[in-house]
């Protein structure tokens, strides 16, 4: 068996979005945290390690800038992937490739993946990241790479040789098995991630992290679609009281009012 990759996307902590006077978001003044759904996916990569093998390698692609600003929020998110149980790490940091669509991240990253980690018997991918929740790379990153691709797993093993997986399906699960290499999109139920250790943050220090820039994944797909802003979405009630002495009057003036509105076309 070959290596297990994960992708960890450091992502926008959406706990920390700042906003302009204007209501835009302010991309640049919000750090990077490691996405949550990626600590799950290290988790799980690091309890099939013992039956596949190779090692669990780390991909990180860079995709909000400007990147000397983020250049320690970069070096934090790297950390703890190696701490959550990556034995080595891919860092892709380049400003062309910073405010892409998911069609230039998925096909960086699998070119990158093709080129560094040839071997790799199973990618890992979080079921979308939180700050843009997309859900797509997984799926893209499977046909570019020509593998066969299982998503929203809620629990993975391996079975001769190949994955299984269990996934919800509204009022029943689903159970799923691919050859491997295979691309598996992953969800928070999958586990608990547990939080490194001292011993394990000391560690991560000292193993291996490679910088990527564009030029070494290349070729570059053509971006579909280039974001103009991000703004918050704000609702302003109307805050109308609606009065009555009986239940038919009260319902009455509600539908003038929703009719007066447009919401109602009587």
């Amino acid at each position: 068996m070959g290596d297990i990759v994960v992708l960890v996307k450091p992502a926008l902590n959406p706990d920390m979005v700042r906003t302009k006077p204007d209501g835009t978001i302010d991309i640049d003044a919000i750090p990077l945290k490691l996405d949550d759904i990626d600590a799950n996916a290290l988790e799980a990569a690091k309890q099939l390690k013992s039956k596949l093998g190779g090692k669990v390698i780390a991909f990180l692609l860079q995709t909000w800038g400007p990147v000397a600003k983020r250049a320690r929020d970069m070096r934090m998110v790297t950390q703890e992937a190696l701490a959550r149980g990556a034995d080595e790490a891919y860092v892709i940091s380049d400003e062309s490739l910073t405010g892409k669509d998911q069609i230039v991240t998925a096909g960086v990253l699998a070119n990158a993946i093709k080129k560094y980690a040839p071997n790799a018997s199973l990618i890992l991918v979080a079921e979308a990241s939180i700050d843009q929740t997309t859900g797509q790379i997984a799926g893209r990153l499977a046909a570019k790479l020509g593998m066969p691709f299982i998503s929203y797993a809620r629990s993975l093993e391996v079975v001769d040789g190949k994955i299984r997986a269990e996934r919800d399906v509204e009022d029943h699960i689903q159970v799923l098995e691919a050859s491997l290499p295979a691309v598996v999109s992953v969800t928070q139920e999958i586990n608990e991630p547990r939080p490194p250790t001292l011993l394990q943050i000391r560690r991560a220090a000292k193993k291996p992290q490679h910088k990527l820039a564009a030029s070494d994944v290349e070729p570059i797909p053509e971006a579909k679609k280039v974001p103009l802003e991000y703004r918050i979405l704000t609702v302003t009630r109307k805050q109308i009281i609606i009065e009555g002495d009986t239940l038919e009057e009260i319902a009455e003036k509600l539908i003038e009012a929703l009719e007066k509105e447009g919401v109602l076309n009587l």
